[in-house]
């Protein structure tokens, strides 16, 4: 298994905004039910990605800024980032299918 990376307030500008790769960002919470329920479809595109893109979640809880930062309002959501800008969102759960041609589309 790939592991995703724990974005947080603090690292969010090193590890995505200043990455020189694609990253797919799933802000999420423990208590949210969808949330959880992608959980394992993250960490599957974690190990799928693994150095290709960069995987990552942040938990809204414990990072409001950055949550607030990219107005996320219901959750789950996902960004994708390629240098340093969003370039295309997905909210509630998805299966891995599509969610990695949206990867995909922005590695071509």
């Amino acid at each position: 298994m790939g592991k995703y990376l724990n974005a947080t307030d603090q690292n969010f500008k090193s590890e995505i905004l200043d990455s020189d790769k694609v990253a797919l960002v799933d802000f999420w919470a423990a208590w949210c039910g969808p949330c959880v329920m992608l959980g394992p479809t993250i960490e599957e595109l974690a190990a799928d990605y693994e150095g290709k893109a960069v995987i990552a979640k942040v938990n809204v809880d414990e990072n409001p800024n950055t949550a607030a930062q990219y107005g996320i309002r219901s959750i789950p959501t996902m960004l994708i980032f390629k240098n340093g800008e969003v370039v295309d969102q997905m909210v509630g759960a998805m299966p891995k299918n599509m969610i990695a041609e949206k990867i995909d589309a922005q590695l071509a």
